[in-house]
């Protein structure tokens, strides 16, 4: 039975908290696509197929041919930032797209200016914000950026917003009485709380006003109490957290690989350089550690070492990022993976990525959003754990372990699809094709 899913009419906003590397290299990337200086390379719902009904059947639609997504064509940007940059200006000074080709683009781009951001230096030690809203309590605060959403709204004359979060990984924070309940957090922005972070005034922003949230950092922020009674109350999608694009996507491929032939791993020791603004705000170890919780808890989802001992049991895992300038966007990753084979014998694997992080994740940023505004027309609420497929650190229903094997999640997401439009959902078990006879 095909969900009723309403279709993409009008125009789409997507709002980003952040407008710096990723963000503007995300709307550089559509503009461009739309007036033909380039394709949407790493976006499944741009670029990727899905296969519906048999095998026998040859039928493999592209993606957005197949669910009713809103077309680049009917998309507007926006956001916030620290620095009152357009993206014009804010793209050019990230320097990861070629000066040449944001010239070309220019006249849209530097429409495009962000609104002052809701920002608390204590949770980025490491950025000085100099375009900042004002306000005497972050209820107050909150209030100014739902009031932001709605002129953005109106301004662009959209019909339907979700909101992503491209900002910076803020300091570690654990769940505490605030974040419980809906009634305990809203009380805490009166009350200017030192546990509610920025992010978590833009989530309650948005689903205040309905409007579905993607969290892209390792932030603790739609995954409390209080923010998923707010999207069951309002009937929003949420999905986190943390963007999968470098060092972590080739984990992702790789470690279900050496899970699936049942070989073992003693240690797997991970490095990264990176000098733009992000590798800046982790240089400070409170930033770091954030990140560093979110991209240790890969492997353990994959291997299960309590599940597997013999295999697992033992396996040191250590992860560092190091903060340098020279670099700037295009960070690289070392590997080094001891495993063991046949009879306990020592193997190594080395990976040395040179990635370009915001290449990486700009596609992820344009398909949470296209993903997520049509979860909320498909009638979708809370968790969104079939968009883990873009997420380091997928959020899901408390007790339930992530799914962190991207080719489970691929398939996930696909079956969610297939959902939506009432096709059959695929096991690969392919018996019925030699038991036609």
């Amino acid at each position: 039975m095909k969900k009723q899913v309403e279709g993409a009419n009008g125009k789409l906003g997507i709002m980003m908290p952040g407008l710096g590397a990723v963000a503007t290299t995300m709307i550089a990337g559509v503009v461009a696509a739309r007036r033909g200086l380039s394709k949407p390379i790493g976006s499944l719902t741009q670029m990727g197929t899905i296969r519906v009904g048999k095998r026998t059947d040859n039928n493999e639609p592209l993606i957005k041919d197949f669910v009713p997504l809103a077309k680049l064509e009917d998309l507007a940007f926006g956001g916030w930032d620290v620095y009152e940059d357009n993206v014009y200006d804010a793209a050019m000074k990230a320097k990861v797209i070629d000066g040449h080709l944001l010239y070309d683009i220019k006249d849209e781009l530097e429409a495009i200016k962000p609104y002052k951001a809701a920002f608390d230096k204590n949770y980025v030690k490491n950025l000085d914000g100099t375009y900042v809203k004002e306000a005497a309590t972050k209820w107050e605060l909150a209030q100014q950026v739902i009031e932001d959403i709605k002129d953005f709204k109106a301004k662009n004359n959209c019909e339907r917003i979700v909101l992503v979060w491209c900002g910076s990984t803020e300091i570690y924070l654990e769940p505490s009485a605030v974040h419980q309940t809906l009634a305990a957090f809203e009380q805490g922005l009166k009350d200017n709380d030192a546990l509610i972070a920025p992010s978590m005034i833009y989530a309650y922003a948005a689903l205040k006003l309905g409007y579905a949230y993607a969290n892209g950092a390792p932030n603790l922020t739609v995954d409390i109490p209080a923010m998923l009674e707010l999207a069951k109350e309002t009937q929003t999608p949420v999905a986190g957290k943390d963007f999968k694009t470098g060092q972590t996507l080739m984990k992702t491929v790789l470690a279900p690989g050496l899970m699936a032939r049942s070989l073992g791993v003693r240690g797997w020791f991970s490095d990264n350089i990176l000098g733009n603004r992000d590798g800046l705000v982790l240089d400070d170890p409170d930033n770091f550690k954030t990140k560093e919780v979110s991209k240790l808890g890969v492997l353990e989802d994959i291997f299960k070492p309590e599940q597997n001992p013999d295999l697992y049991g033992d396996m040191y895992h250590k992860i560092r990022i190091n903060y340098y300038p020279p670099h700037g966007d295009n960070k690289e990753s070392w590997d080094n993976i001891d495993i063991f084979g046949w009879m306990g014998y020592k193997m190594q694997i080395k990976i040395n990525f040179l990635c370009r992080d915001s290449i990486l994740a700009a596609p992820i940023v344009l398909d949470l959003a296209l993903f997520s505004d049509l979860a909320k027309r498909a009638g979708m609420s809370g968790i969104q754990e079939w968009l883990s497929f873009y997420l380091k650190s997928p959020q899901t229903k408390e007790g339930l372990r992530p799914e962190n094997d991207i080719f489970k999640q691929l398939e996930k997401l696909h079956n969610t699809l297939r959902y939506f439009m009432g096709e059959e959902l695929i096991t690969h078990l392919g018996l019925d094709y030699y038991d036609e006879n």
